[in-house]
């Protein structure tokens, strides 16, 4: 296996403009609404993955030195899973749903068309360049969209890849490929989207934005940022530190929803870090320097970032360090002792960097992590519920996880996305199928409609006024302030009262004579009022 990335050809101005105008006439054919056409792209893009695992594994390997486990369990199998997923569930996704039942609006018959948006992008990263490019796709083919997919140029060994083999298994009139950097981005920019969905930075994320509202076209974005993971001392220092510890080494913590840092009790630092210390050596028996199951940082450029905020950092090196800028390696790396405004502390770290801060209790671990930007997780070990109840109830993340890291991305039913700085939009699985849906509502009125609500035409007289008055809604009691005037008591109901009275009002009615009936009706109007 070569260990050289292939050099990617970009894709030209003119080829974007004719992959731009093929895709729109495509949609507009009205070729991908069909569930069976869409079922059977999906099903092809399960078949690339499955007939390509060793290429794919050797793409990873060349692109982020991706030990070949890593690759199947993080990716390809996900990638995979979520095709069949798509495949199985499309017919219901896509099926007109009616309307809640309003007694009101039901002879309207209410529904919700589920429709493709048209021709949409999404830009993907280099860290996971398999599953958020492919998985993406899936929702979009699954909505009855066309596609263009702008793989990163960060990882060309998997954007060659899938550049090659989409058009030997799909369909070139619905999904093409475009390949190149900043100025091939900043091209498909220039048009207007269905949809556009970007994975990456926050700082590109900001571009894209701007980009995309020129155009008015809907975006999603997923962004990362700063996940924390806060230690209750009563969790087992041992899971948890198995579990967080995998999350910062996998892929060489090159994920979005790595664990970023670790908020612990001070009088708990020393053997927490302890306890990292000791998993650290039963992942890696040999050394971290010479073990083939750690993945690779994925250039130059961002490995001397890394080495750099940690030449700077205040903290003490608990272990790890070691750098190889020929091999662009980073050793698993605990920093204790870290500080507020430490160089580990300024941004998204994306390495295989741990920092560990120190803090007095659970109140100020929040307060920290609500001084700062949304995080895209928050991870928190615990066995206690009022301690995760109190972190995720006083906190705000895309996601909370208890006792566990990054698994949620894969967890079938669950959003993943962020909020705030963090990102904005959900996907995965049915929630792509979603971002990428119209949610079209739809009605059809019946001519007799007009003897309810003939009301609505001029001229408007006061009888047509009176007439609509009785469709309005009618609001329950209106809240009581307490005593001491902060806050509102709500009203206790008299429902179970009123069935009583109600009741014996009918057995009552029942030994009495019939003249005497309306005796009842009356006072029961009466009551009713009340």
């Amino acid at each position: 296996m070569s260990s050289m990335a292939p050099e990617l050809k970009p894709t030209t101005f003119e080829e974007i403009d004719e992959i731009y105008s093929t895709l729109n006439k495509t949609f507009r054919s009205g070729k991908t609404k069909p569930v069976a056409f869409r079922k059977v792209q999906i099903l092809q893009l399960a078949y690339l993955l499955q007939d390509n695992l060793e290429r794919f594994k050797e793409a990873l390997a060349i692109d982020l030195g991706r030990p070949p486990l890593e690759a199947s369990f993080l990716e390809l199998d996900s990638t995979i899973s979520d095709c069949k997923i798509a495949y199985d569930r499309v017919d219901k996704w896509a099926r007109t749903e009616k309307a809640p039942f309003n007694i009101k609006f039901a002879a309207f018959r209410p529904a919700i068309r589920k429709e493709p948006k048209g021709v949409v992008l999404s830009i993907s990263p280099f860290n996971y360049p398999v599953w958020l490019s492919l998985g993406p796709v899936v929702g979009a083919i699954a909505a009855g969209n066309c596609v263009v997919l702008k793989p990163s140029e960060l990882s060309p060994a998997i954007s060659g890849l899938i550049a090659e083999l989409i058009p030997k298994y799909m369909d070139n009139d619905v999904i093409r490929i475009v390949l190149g950097g900043v100025p091939e981005t900043t091209k498909l920019m220039e048009y207007q989207w269905g949809h556009v969905l970007y994975t990456g930075s926050g700082r590109v994320g900001k571009l894209i934005g701007v980009a995309a509202a020129k155009t008015l076209s809907p975006i999603s974005l997923e962004l990362g940022g700063k996940s924390p993971v806060v230690i209750d001392p009563k969790c087992d220092f041992k899971i948890a530190a198995r579990r967080i510890l995998w999350g910062k080494c996998a892929n060489a913590g090159q994920t979005c929803v790595a664990p970023d840092y670790v908020l612990v009790p001070r009088s708990s630092e020393d053997a927490f870090v302890r306890a990292l210390k000791d998993v650290h050596d039963e992942f890696y028996p040999s050394g971290a320097t010479t073990t083939p199951d750690l993945s690779r940082i994925i250039n130059l450029a961002h490995f001397h970032r890394l080495k750099n905020l940690l030449d700077s950092t205040s903290g003490t090196i608990a272990f790890g360090g070691q750098t190889d800028e020929s091999r662009k390696f980073i050793a698993p790396t605990v920093v204790k002792g870290v500080k507020d405004g430490d160089s580990l502390m300024s941004d998204e770290l994306f390495g295989p960097i741990l920092p560990i801060m120190p803090v007095d209790d659970v109140d100020e671990a929040i307060a920290y992590i609500n001084a700062h930007d949304h995080p895209l997780a928050l991870y928190c070990f615990s066995p206690d519920a009022a301690f995760k109840n109190k972190v995720f109830d006083n906190t705000q993340s895309g996601s909370a996880v208890a006792n566990d890291v990054m698994v949620h991305c894969a967890t079938d039913g669950l959003p993943f996305g962020g909020i705030g700085p963090s990102g904005s939009g959900y996907h995965t699985r049915g929630f792509s199928f979603d971002m990428f849906t119209h949610l079209r509502a739809s009605i059809d009125s019946p001519g007799w409609i007009d003897n309810v609500l003939g009301a609505r035409f001029p001229p408007y007289t006061s009888g047509k006024v009176a007439s609509l008055k009785r469709l309005g809604v009618k609001l329950p009691p209106r809240p009581r302030m307490s005593a001491n005037g902060h806050g509102f008591i709500e009203r206790r109901s008299n429902t179970k009262w009123l069935l009583l009275v109600i009741s014996l009002a009918v057995v009552g009615i029942g030994y009495t004579r019939a003249a005497d009936v309306s005796v009842w009706a009356r006072w029961l109007k009466g009551l009713i009022k009340v």
